[in-house]
């Protein structure tokens, strides 16, 4: 068993066998149920850190939403000189690192893609680097040159026609965390010697395919954990050794995390679950009295400050898909441990009070993981933070525990991940309204025209008839479950191959458990369609070639939203069939096949692709967002709403159903308190229901108005709103964006 000074104090004795981060955390950590009390508001260095990175901030956005962008330096762990919020001022820094050499300076990232990289630049006003050019076309390859090379016509054609949209072929796949806590824990040399010996056994000398790529895999982690001690050095720190105290173990664990923001452009670059963790260090340091409440307060705000400061540069299809300038640095707090015990600490309040002390932010995009049985203190600070600022999310810790433990990570907007025990290969959405259009139209495309889908025989009657549909549509969504898996697979071989994550993969353990994460778009929409042609008449309006355009629906049939089971049943009836379909095919690396249904704000982008719906939305309107029931669906108030979506099984979605409401203030209650009590007491049976997630807003729909009307006021500079999956400033997104928002249901009654 090791022992190390830096340990003194710390409980447990397996963690000091093998790298094991949460035996850690369950023989040290201690809970805490009081309130919010013992909190402490921002210093003179926070506060004056704060303003200078607002000032950026708003520079930035002057800018047209790039404030400064790297076109010579291909970004790497060592590739770039120190850099600080302010260089005058950079002793106030208690936790030090940039993704660049200066404050929201862009890197230049081209292993995903050198037309996507330039074209990030060329976007704002710079021009890369010509030589970037030649090496990345005529010296080495990229990922998105890998895949469009071997995509068949098939695939290209289903991805410009957005049945599959959003796919990860241009830049960084992202949701893998790496496991950051240990670089402060174990410090880097111990990491590096365990890979070592991994390394040294790896395979029984048969050289296989996976044998081969193996070895080659934890050669390239090795290599980054020797470089993350490099980066570190040139702050003036050195991580070989574990963190002796709170400040170093935020710094170290800063460090790692660095690491993967400067080497990979991911979707989704998650934080993890680091407060618990944390709070054991904190706690010692306050105990035996070399850090006050303040400091530790200071620490995690600075920490926070960095997360707030990542950013990424991406081309205007990206934007559109995912709008708002997101990075997904999702970062959590609550639980409970399998043990029961409540895994809330005093480092969960802090973390929260980061939105009180700088106000309002997307990022990191702070997750509860809630349970009806946290300590009610916790869970009324959080329900306060939540109304004040609409920037907090939930996520169903009883459900999410028995398959992932008490020690997973939100790895992008709700999918969960074990830490440092797996990683998950992100991967799109497949617009299953558009797939059920094709059924009806023997696999053509309404905007386009063309034959994207096998070409089978349309449905040819006047009136739509369920049997018939059901049917057609069944194979349709064969046919594209079986292309979506298949890109997909291309994709991730290629990602490997070409970006492969080795700073994230080094902290994560190499006997590795892989999910592969699809998802769903239009989800709503094709329920209530389904709904309709089976309870009301829909007559199917077809142009001069005999193509269905368009739908008359003559009588009311039951939308999804409004806690009906004839409606809900078609929903959760949608999502079992369409898993199912994905289980049966081959999954890259032999990962384990989820869905989800999630669309961030790409709903907008589907919606433009897609036609006329039975359900009676109009050709080019968004989608709504995730499991979120159609707009204008919702007739029965928020509860009934909540209720249609917590009948679909998180089991059958493991990488998330994503839920998003906006609730007026005076239907929460009429005072401060009323409000808090009202929301914790909604969320204690939405989630005893066995439901996943929940995005919560509080505000009306004329704040937003006056805020898209009036960006210039002060008080929309850090507006924060929850969208299906993660956080906004509001008035980063385009007023197409804004609009959508809008027109969601803002829930005047419970």
């Amino acid at each position: 068993m090791m022992h190390v000074d830096q340990w003194e104090g710390f409980n447990g004795r397996l963690w000091k066998e093998e790298v094991n981060v949460r035996d850690f955390i369950q023989a040290n950590y201690k809970p805490y149920d009081g309130d919010e009390k013992f909190l402490a508001g921002p210093t003179q260095a926070t506060d004056k850190l704060w303003g200078i990175l607002q000032g950026l901030q708003k520079e930035e956005r002057a800018k047209g939403g790039v404030l400064d962008m790297d076109t010579h330096i291909v970004s790497g762990i060592t590739s770039h000189n120190p850099g600080y919020i302010s260089e005058a001022d950079k002793d106030l820094e208690q936790v030090v690192g940039l993704q660049t050499d200066k404050p929201l300076k862009r890197a230049f990232m081209p292993y995903g893609g050198i037309k996507m990289a330039e074209q990030a630049c060329q976007n704002y006003g710079y021009e890369p680097d010509p030589e970037l050019h030649k090496i990345f076309t005529e010296y080495t390859r990229t990922h998105n040159q890998g895949v469009f090379d071997a995509y068949t016509p098939e695939m290209k054609k289903a991805r410009h026609n957005k049945i599959i949209t959003g796919l990860p072929d241009t830049y960084g796949r992202g949701r893998i965390v790496g496991d950051y806590r240990r670089v402060a824990l174990y410090g880097i040399d111990f990491l590096i010697q365990e890979k070592q010996n991994d390394f040294a056994n790896c395979g029984d000398g048969t050289m296989v395919d996976d044998v081969i790529r193996q070895r080659e895999e934890l050669s390239m982690q090795i290599k980054a954990l020797k470089e993350m001690k490099v980066m570190a050095q040139s702050y003036g720190y050195d991580i070989s050794q574990p963190a002796k105290n709170a400040k170093e173990a935020v710094q170290w664990l800063y460090f790692g995390y660095l690491a993967a923001v400067k080497t990979q452009n991911g979707a989704a670059m998650s934080v993890g679950r680091i407060s618990t963790f944390l709070d054991i260090y904190i706690e010692r340091d306050l105990e035996n009295g070399t850090l006050t409440e303040e400091q530790a307060q200071e620490l995690i705000d600075h920490l926070v400050m960095k997360f707030r400061m990542v950013k990424f540069a991406r081309i205007p299809s990206y934007n559109q898909l995912f709008s708002g300038d997101p990075v997904w640095a999702t970062l959590e707090v609550g639980g409970i441990g399998v043990d029961g015990r409540s895994m809330v600490t005093k480092n969960d309040f802090r973390f929260l009070h980061t939105l009180e002390n700088m106000g309002p932010s997307p990022e990191p995009n702070m997750t509860v993981l809630y349970s009806s049985k946290l300590p009610t203190n916790f869970k009324k600070y959080a329900a306060d933070i939540s109304i004040k600022s609409s920037s907090v999310q939930y996520e169903n810790d009883d459900v999410m525990k028995p398959v992932w433990g008490d020690d997973y990570s939100i790895c992008c907007c709700v999918s969960a991940t074990q830490t440092g025990k797996e990683m998950q290969f992100f991967g799109a959405r497949a617009n299953l309204a558009k797939c059920l259009l094709y059924a009806m139209n023997g696999g053509r495309d309404m905007k386009s025209r063309e034959q994207v889908g096998p070409e089978l025989r349309p449905i040819t009657s006047e009136y739509l008839d369920y049997d018939e549909v059901i049917k057609k549509y069944d194979v349709m969504m064969d046919w594209l479950a079986g292309l979506y898996v298949n890109t997909l697979n291309l994709i991730q071989y290629m990602h490997d191959k070409y970006y492969y994550e080795a700073a994230e993969m080094a902290l994560i353990d190499t006997d590795v458990r892989r999910t592969f994460a699809t998802g769903i778009a239009g989800f709503s929409h094709v329920v209530d369609s389904l709904s309709a042609i089976k309870y009301a008449k829909v007559k199917a309006i077809r142009d001069e070639e005999g193509m269905i355009m368009d739908f008359e629906t003559e009588g009311d049939f039951p939308r999804y939203g409004n806690d009906d089971d004839r409606a809900d049943d078609i929903a959760v009836w949608l999502l079992k069939t369409f898993l199912e379909k994905l289980k049966k095919r081959h999954t890259y690396r032999d990962s384990e096949a989820t869905t989800s249904i999630l669309t961030i704000t790409s709903n907008v982008v589907y919606g433009k692709a897609t036609g006329n719906m039975p359900d009676g939305r109009r050709a080019g309107e968004p989608l709504s967002p995730g499991a979120n029931p159609s707009y204008g669906a919702e007739q029965s108030g928020l509860l009934a709403s909540l209720n249609s979506v917590a009948k679909l099984p998180y089991e059958w979605a493991l990488d998330g159903i994503s839920n998003t409401q906006t609730i007026n203030p005076d239907a929460l209650g009429h005072s401060e308190q009323e409000r808090i009590d009202n929301l914790v007491q909604v969320m204690d049976g939405y989630f005893d229901q066995g439901a996943h997630h929940l995005n919560v807003n509080v505000f009306g729909t004329e704040k937003l108005i006056d805020a898209m009307e009036h960006p210039e006021k002060e008080e929309y500079a850090n507006f924060t709103i929850r969208v299906s999956g993660y956080a906004v400033k509001f008035i980063d997104l385009t007023r197409e964006q804004q609009m959508d928002v809008i027109s969601r249901t803002c829930h005047a009654t419970m």
